[in-house]
């Protein structure tokens, strides 16, 4: 029973399994339908879309089809108008070359019928020229048969003839403009440099460099000698100056270039005289020390001279030899005083003229910097003094106006003019300069000598102390215009000749006396 009932479920199951997959099928085949009628459904819905928009499609590219045709076709119409204005164009220009080409052609023919003219023209010339060089010759010939002379000799005669004439011609337009020039030139030149003087106050008496060191007696002499002169000895090694002890009395001679040493070794000698006490320690010990105090002192009148001037900016080196020129001498003139002077008239000369007052002055107070190295270093000292300004930085228009106030290179701007000027007028006012007898006789002798050798001089007289030249001329050799150009020849032979301070004034005169006797 059992079984049977196992059978019967078992039945039972197997007939629910088979519900269950009929079932089942049923389902899938309900949805398989479904599922096809959808995909039917989209396909229809995808094939009326894609009809739509292929319809759409066809629209667009027929308006775009459309619209591209429109623009061809009015490209194609800009371009054709285009064209044609091109075509008028080229044709214009064509019948614009056409004409060039006939007058080119027109010049051709006129310059073929000109070129044929002138070859003509040519031939001809060239028959006139060789009739016309027979015809010069045999008038040569005939004029050098009857003058005597070769044409060589009558061109030399010519030339000379025509330098003479040209020289007198120069001569007198040199004097004309001389005359209108010196009218304006020489009042404002006198103006100025009177203006100069009268605002320029200074001490005429110059300064000397002591050399001779007074003693109190006699017998420091020995002193200073010493034992086996071993005291000079180191003296002179200390100093570099050497020592002249001879019969003068009470009396001993420094004798040496650097106007720096000798007054340390007179300060020291001097120094070692009041004290008493001489031998070689001390000596050395009381040069260093006032080797020292001039150094200083030197510095001090540099400053001081810079100071009273107005000029700044100065290396400090350069204010030292500015310091050292107050112990050189120029004509027994000290240089230092020298330089502050012309610093002052080159000021105001400068400001007269309305140019750089303080520049004029600089350049003033160091156009002689050279003469405080120039026993050190050969050379005239105003290149010495150019390469130490321009060494120390000094613009070049100072260097150039210390090189240039002896015309060592020639002046290139008014301020050379102006440093020489002034350096002149320091130089030659009275009592600022002193020279000894043998060489102003010399000088003044030479002079007249110069003045002398010269054609046509009749009496020559060196006056105003050596700075003027009065020259008498015949006036049967020497004409009015000719006594021009002797001056300046006499004026340029005594520059290369002679070596004097300031200027010298060369005046020709020229007289010319008519006499006549009444007899009865």
């Amino acid at each position: 029973m059992s079984e049977y009932s196992l059978l019967i479920g078992l039945i039972g199951m197997a007939g629910g399994f088979a519900a269950a997959y009929w079932m089942k099928a049923r389902l899938s085949s309900d949805k398989l339908k479904a599922a096809e009628a959808d995909a039917q459904r989209i396909v229809d819905d995808a094939k009326r879309r894609a009809d739509t928009l292929l319809k759409e499609a066809k629209l667009e590219a027929k308006d775009k089809l459309f619209k591209m045709k429109s623009d061809f076709d009015a490209e194609t119409r800009d371009i054709r108008a285009e064209l044609k204005k091109l075509e008028q164009r080229l044709i214009q220009k064509e019948e614009n070359i056409d004409r060039k080409n006939e007058q080119v052609e027109k010049r051709d023919r006129e310059i073929s019928r000109m070129e044929k003219k002138l070859t003509r023209r040519e031939a001809e010339v060239e028959q006139s020229e060789l009739r016309y060089s027979e015809l010069i010759d045999e008038q040569k010939r005939q004029l050098e048969k009857i003058s005597g002379l070769t044409s060589d000799q009558a061109k030399d005669l010519l030339i000379r003839a025509m330098e003479n004439e040209a020289r007198y011609e120069g001569a007198k337009l040199i004097k004309r403009i001389e005359n209108e020039a010196k009218e304006e030139a020489d009042k404002k030149a006198k103006k100025i440099i009177a203006t100069a003087i009268q605002r320029y106050a200074a001490d005429f008496i110059a300064e000397r460099t002591v050399s001779v060191v007074q003693l109190p007696n006699d017998e420091m002499k020995g002193r200073i000698i010493g034992r086996e002169g071993r005291n000079i000895r180191a003296l002179e090694a200390s100093t570099g100056i050497d020592l002249i002890i001879d019969d003068t009395p009470e009396a001993v001679i420094l004798s040496g270039f650097n106007p720096v040493r000798r007054e340390v070794a007179r300060l020291a000698l001097m120094r070692l005289i009041s004290d008493g006490r001489i031998h070689p320690a001390r000596i050395e010990d009381v040069v260093k020390k006032v080797g020292s105090e001039v150094d200083q002192v030197i510095k001090d009148a540099g400053e001081q001279a810079a100071f009273d001037l107005g000029v700044h900016g100065i290396h400090n080196e350069l204010i030292k030899y500015i310091g050292r020129l107050k112990f050189r001498t120029s004509y027994a003139q000290n240089v230092l005083q020298h330089s502050v002077e012309v610093g002052f008239l080159s000021g105001i000369m400068a400001a007269e003229l309305g140019l750089n007052q303080k520049l004029a002055k600089r350049m003033g107070l160091l156009h002689d910097i050279g003469k405080a190295i120039d026993h050190e270093v050969e050379g005239p000292h105003a290149l010495i003094g150019s390469k130490l300004a321009k060494k120390f930085g000094e613009s070049p228009k100072v260097v150039q106006a210390i090189s240039a106030h002896h015309e060592d290179v020639p002046p290139t701007s008014i301020y050379d003019y102006l440093v020489q000027a002034a350096d002149a007028l320091s130089g030659a006012r009275p009592g600022a300069r002193k020279e000894l007898l043998e060489n102003y006789i010399k000088r003044l002798e030479d002079l007249e000598k110069i003045a002398n050798s010269f054609k046509g001089v009749a009496n020559s007289y060196a006056i105003q102390a050596g700075r003027e030249m009065r020259i008498m001329v015949e006036s049967d050799i020497v004409t009015d215009e000719e006594s021009v150009l002797l001056s300046k020849d006499i004026a340029r032979k005594i520059e290369e000749s002679l070596t004097f301070p300031g200027q010298i004034k060369v005046m020709v005169i020229r007289e010319t006396r008519a006499v006549e006797y009444a007899n009865k």
